[in-house]
């Protein structure tokens, strides 16, 4: 194969792994009735005037699968920890114990249940659409290709083996989407 077909099929792997790698990071936040630590990743405190993820300033740990621990590196950040947890609006409710910011979560509703399977989905169809767009525009990279003098022979090998590359995260998006579904259901 030539080296602009190798490139972009190389990219549109990449890319996929991209797509697949966010959906990963965005089921992880959404939680399943258990305490995760991945679950304040996106929380940023206000550390001296900064903006600083909250895995810089403290330890987040899960003493048991209902309460999150989080132990400030100094002591100064409990009330800031405290009040980024607040803030960031996903309904938990931080309290502290003067060394320690803790957080029970609530066993999730049914109803909860399903609307975050809900949620789970659409992510994974997002990612799907991704990986699929990548496919397209790769495709349509390699008829420009064609027109350039690549071999017919040549764009149907690349063609396929792009379509194998969509399948197989395809399926691994499926099977991610599984173990999420059957994650959350659990009670």
């Amino acid at each position: 194969m030539s080296e602009e077909v190798d490139f972009t099929i190389s990219f549109t792997e990449e890319q996929m792994q991209k797509s697949y790698a966010h959906l990963k990071s965005e089921l992880a936040k959404i939680r399943a009735g258990k305490a995760n630590p991945s679950m304040l990743d996106s929380i940023m405190v206000d550390y001296y005037g900064v903006d600083t993820p909250l895995n810089q300033v403290a330890n987040v740990s899960t003493p048991d699968a209902q309460t999150l621990a989080i132990q400030p590196w100094e002591k100064t950040m409990i009330e800031p920890i405290e009040k980024a947890i607040s803030d960031a609006n996903l309904g938990l409710n931080p309290y502290n114990d003067a060394h320690t910011v803790r957080i029970n979560i609530p066993p999730l509703t049914e109803e909860r249940r399903i609307d975050l399977v809900k949620q789970a989905k659409a992510e994974a169809e997002n990612c799907k659409v991704s990986i699929r767009n990548n496919r397209r525009e790769s495709n349509e990279e390699i008829k420009k290709l064609v027109k350039d003098g690549l071999g017919e022979d040549e764009a149907k090998d690349a063609e396929e083996k792009i379509q194998g590359m969509t399948n197989s995260h395809i399926g691994k998006v499926d099977n991610l989407l599984e173990a999420k579904e059957k994650e959350i259901l659990t009670v």
